[in-house]
């Protein structure tokens, strides 16, 4: 069974008891939650403030320093997708039940109700974009970049697994293999579930108001909940479909709806007014995020401030381990520099946008008098944005497409959810059993009925809030390893020389062969050959022998590379490469076009590299026994590094 038993059963054990909990008790849960907010907001509110004020700093920390140029995968990975592809899976990333329900709902209700100061006002209508622009930019993505930075970096440079109690290896070491590796996963876990559970309440609370505004269907909680398990039968239908079936072809739907409908409101709207209020209101946010950033009303306590920015920033807290794999997962090879600054830039500029199009447009008309949005929504804050549409054109068909678009982001978070989750408690597996998948989105589904039983709105900002508290913990620590790990990284320097395996090796390498490997030129087809006639058969025969053992290594080839390999189930996949690198020959021509330069005097090397992220060596000229003697000695470190010796 692919699961990592201490994380799956207490995390299912939490779950299940908080569900009862809701469940038989909702009365007395609903008093709990408001306690706990209450609890959380006036002792830990300035902690969320202080630590998302240092994501912030630490991921621009990394961009412009010196270790912005480490890449996310061996020095000589390249990117898996090109630009225009990772920009838009970021892009779909950036997606979700949140910007539906909020794009209107959000800047109309700062607008009416502000912080401090006269609601209704044209300066609370720019104060209402700035707060929004404030809770959904750079804060919001800079904590997913923590997340998924840690992710990319330790699993893709260091081999670990695809957990997030691999980010504090530095910090502990083997004992992330014990309980506090446990602890840490199942606090990410238990985040990730009420992050999603607190999507799919918001998402099913606007289903039922989009059909409440066309059909005419009640909106109260019996038929919430019926909504609930008809969409959650759907997303455990994705799940079973599996990932390019299922998620995969949802998120296509996903993009092209939501470009359709912001595009509609664009040009049916003010479209002059929302471009000049765009740029406008991106200028105040960056005049005003630093204030913005510390400011917890210490001198003047305000409700306002757990109920907006402390439910944002422990929404994508526990949202974090769920997105940060997801963008972890697409940006093997790129730098950390290229990283930070492709996710905190492009999702954010999107989401600005999208805030501004239905934020404004909502405001214009409440201004004008065209329509009463801010009353509307005082009462009701889910049908905020079919009231908008209902002053547009073509509204009950516009209102339909954005109900459809609610319901494939609702299914999108319950299956892509479950799949993180699932990874998670199996110790990142590569293939967990479906039961497993089907058993989260189950779970994602309870929960988010539980909350709306016990407390609706109220209970969905507690759970968020709350459940990524321990998390927030974790995520200083994270940072803290990260930076640990990159200073070591910053003290090594890539070895292209020729290395005798490590002491103990039964054939050294000879002083004749690093001689004539280093006076050498070998041309490409020379070191493909030796790619073929020696590395392969080499790590084709410890393959086979530990297939006689019991281990399930495989050998993959891809052109001038060839890889061995070996799974070992939470503790993380040892391979091993060697590949076919051209380097350029010295050259007194300075002036010599640099293309024809590449083309005539390049040299090859066969380098050697592993997941152990040590310096990529010149095995050039190895003998096979040579070759296994050096796979043998970072198979070695591997084990013990993984407390498997």
């Amino acid at each position: 069974m692919e699961i990592n038993p201490p994380v799956f059963f207490i995390s299912a054990g939490l779950i299940l008891a908080f569900a009862l909990f809701g469940a038989l008790a909702p009365n007395l849960a609903s008093r709990v939650f408001a306690a706990v907010q209450a609890l959380i907001v006036a002792d830990f509110g300035w902690f969320y403030i202080a630590a998302v004020a240092g994501f912030l700093v630490f991921v621009l920390f990394l961009m412009f320093s010196r270790y912005g140029d480490v890449k996310l995968g061996p020095d000589d990975s390249e990117p898996d997708y090109s630009y225009l592809s990772w920009f838009a899976m970021l892009f779909s990333a950036g997606m979700g039940i949140g910007l539906i329900f909020f794009g209107v709902a959000e800047p109309i209700q700062h607008y009416a109700l502000p912080p401090v100061g006269e609601g209704r006002t044209i300066e609370s209508a720019r104060q209402a974009m700035v707060l929004t622009f404030f809770h959904w930019g750079l804060h919001a993505w800079a904590i997913y970049i923590v997340v998924g930075l840690a992710l990319a970096y330790f699993a893709f440079r260091r081999g670990l697994p695809l957990t997030i109690r691999s980010a504090l290896y530095p910090l502990i070491g083997k004992r992330i293999y014990g309980p506090i590796g446990h602890a840490v996963d199942i606090f990410a876990v238990l985040g990730t579930m009420f992050g999603v559970a607190t999507s799919l309440g918001l998402g099913v609370l606007q289903v039922n108001a989009g059909f409440s505004y066309l059909f005419g269907l009640p909106s109260n909680t019996p038929v919430q909940l019926v909504l609930i398990a008809a969409i959650t039968g759907m997303a455990t239908l994705s799940v079973v479909m599996g990932l390019d079936k299922g998620v995969k072809r949802l998120s296509e739907l996903n993009i092209i709806l939501a470009g359709l409908l912001l595009a509609f409101v664009l040009v049916a709207g003010s479209t002059v007014f929302l471009l000049q209020a765009f740029v406008q209101n991106v200028g105040t946010y960056l005049s005003e995020v630093v204030q913005r950033t510390f400011r917890v009303y210490a001198y003047e306590p305000n409700p306002w401030l757990g109920n907006w920015t402390l439910f944002y920033w422990g929404w994508w807290i526990a949202w974090s381990p769920f997105v940060g794999m997801f963008i972890a997962r697409i940006s093997r090879g790129r730098t950390i520099r290229e990283f930070v600054a492709g996710v905190l830039l492009v999702p954010t500029l999107f989401t600005f946008l999208w805030m501004t199009v239905f934020g404004n447009t909502a405001i214009a008309l409440d201004m004008s008098g065209t329509a009463e949005i801010a009353d509307t929504v005082a009462n009701n804050l889910p049908v905020a944005l079919f009231e908008t549409l209902g002053h547009l054109p073509l509204s009950t068909i516009v209102s339909g497409i954005a109900t459809v678009l609610i319901i494939t982001f609702f299914v999108t978070s319950a299956d892509s959810g479950a799949l993180v989750i699932d990874m998670i408690t199996s110790g990142a597996a590569e293939n967990p059993p479906i039961w497993q998948r089907i058993f989260w989105a189950v779970c994602a589904g309870g929960i988010a009925a539980v909350l709306l039983v016990a407390g609706g709105l109220q209970a969905l900002q507690t759970a968020a809030i709350a459940s990524a508290l321990p998390f927030a913990i974790v995520m200083v620590f994270i940072c803290y390893g990260l930076l640990r790990a990159l200073q070591m990284e910053g003290k090594e320097a890539m070895d292209l020389s020729v290395t005798s395996p490590a002491s103990g090796a039964e054939t050294p390498v000879t002083w004749q062969q690093r001689l004539a490997t280093i006076t050498r030129f070998h041309n490409r087809e020379e070191v493909a050959a030796f790619l073929t006639d020696t590395a392969k058969p080499a790590l084709e025969a410890v393959a086979a022998q530990m297939r006689d053992s019991g281990f399930s290594p495989q050998i993959v080839q891809d052109g001038e590379h060839v890889e061995i390999k070996v799974p070992h189930g939470d503790r993380g996949e040892f391979w091993y490469g060697v590949r076919a690198r051209g380097l350029l020959a010295a050259s007194f021509a300075w002036a010599e076009p640099r293309k024809e330069r590449e083309r005539e005097r390049l040299h090859y090397r066969a380098v050697a590299h592993s997941s152990e992220s040590d310096q990529p060596r010149d095995v050039t000229g190895y003998s096979d026994e040579q070759l296994i003697n050096d796979l043998l000695n970072r198979y070695a470190h591997f084990r013990q590094t993984r407390r498997m010796t």
